[in-house]
């Protein structure tokens, strides 16, 4: 059979390289694991008014001091089980025995001050709720209640907290608030959508941009 130098013969099937799957521009700050890519493309940045919501960022925000976000990522689901998922009323109400109980528990950060913190803050968050109407028309007035637009070239060129951040901290801190210094309010203004930093390369920068209302996110 007479071919062509390097083609195929007539018959015989050609085998075709898989196409490689080009990943839409990230982050920086985010890696390749699985948990960080669905939050950073499904969470992060996005817009939150839900109360509950806002109460589990706060209390993962301040657990995750010291340590990685991925690490709280890891035991998110631990969290939710472990905190009745994130009702205020019940972690309020959360007694000396229950303490020790989470102490116990492998699944989330085993520091005491962490652990005895989130209860703390939850029995704030009901008198501020009493006194707002809500947590999140609480912390959105610090924003004027609309997101704040960047536009970062790196998440590098993001600072560690802002003037609004502060502000945050500081009326958290007078109600009695603990580990809401305002780095971690800055995570936590990140997290839920209070300010957009995703970078401007990024592929969520410009959809994230776009939703200035409360978010439809079931969670």
């Amino acid at each position: 059979m007479s071919r062509v130098p390097g083609s195929t013969p007539v018959g015989v099937a050609r085998s075709i390289p898989p196409l490689e799957i080009q990943q839409p521009r990230r982050c920086g700050w985010c890696s390749a694991d699985p948990l960080y890519v669905a939050y950073h493309d499904e969470e992060w940045g996005v817009p939150s008014h839900d109360d509950r919501h806002l109460f589990e960022m706060l209390i993962l925000e301040g657990a995750q001091a010291g340590l990685s976000w991925i690490t709280i990522l890891r035991k998110r689901q631990n969290y939710r089980e472990a905190f009745d998922n994130f009702d205020v009323k019940r972690v309020a109400r959360y007694t000396p025995a229950r303490i020790d109980k989470l102490l116990a528990n492998p699944g989330i950060v085993r520091n005491r001050l962490k652990v005895g913190a989130a209860i703390v803050n939850a029995q704030a968050l009901l008198r501020i709720q009493d006194e707002f109407g809500s947590l999140d028309r609480f912390v959105w007035q610090f924003v004027g209640a609309k997101p704040r637009q960047n536009a970062w070239p790196s998440f590098r060129d993001a600072p560690a907290r802002t003037v609004e951040s502060d502000a945050l901290s500081e009326a958290l801190l007078e109600r009695g608030c603990k580990f809401v210094g305002a780095t971690i309010m800055y995570a936590f203004m990140q997290a839920v959508g209070m300010v957009n930093d995703h970078e401007i390369g990024c592929h969520r920068h410009w959809p994230v941009r776009a939703l200035q209302g409360p978010s439809r996110r079931s969670l």
